[in-house]
């Protein structure tokens, strides 16, 4: 299988743990890069900051994006990689806890590729988790700029 990885922007140590719980559980990912705020996963994605040593051509295939993040929100996020042609591709889901309808919309709105509400139950949390991660990694085809 092709060298793919996926970038989990979380704050919440509880929800990072299940994630990358079921992520390896789930076996499909190969590197799973973490950041907690939204300014780190820009500085991540761009090659900046304390990531100014990243390759640009060993990008996310996915990212798991929280939509309440420190610094910046996810949405703000999400405008800035959709503004960006190095960016624009990458296939983005808002994996969040919020159930507003207006954070659904604008996140569609600004170019989100899919919405997720993180349940509240640790073990339907886990499982969701896992689903996203063989759709998004294993079943999901992305454009070839963004491998």
């Amino acid at each position: 299988m092709m060298h793919r990885k996926l970038l989990l922007v979380e704050d919440d140590a509880q929800d990072l743990r299940l994630t990358l719980r079921a992520l390896k559980r789930i076996n499909v990912v190969n590197e799973v890069d973490v950041v907690n705020d939204g300014a780190a996963a820009l500085d991540y994605l761009f090659c900046r900051g304390s990531h100014a040593g990243r390759d640009p051509s060993d990008g996310p295939a996915v990212v798991l994006l929280d939509i309440r993040l420190p610094k910046l929100s996810g949405l703000e996020v999400l405008e800035q990689m959709r503004g960006d042609e190095r960016t624009r591709k990458i296939p983005v889901v808002m994996l969040t806890s919020s159930d507003e309808e207006q954070d659904i919309l604008l996140s569609y709105d600004l170019g989100a590729n899919s919405y997720v509400r993180k349940p509240l139950d640790p073990g339907e949390f886990t499982e969701a988790v896992a689903q996203l991660g063989m759709y998004w990694m294993l079943l999901n085809e992305p454009p070839k700029s963004t491998e």
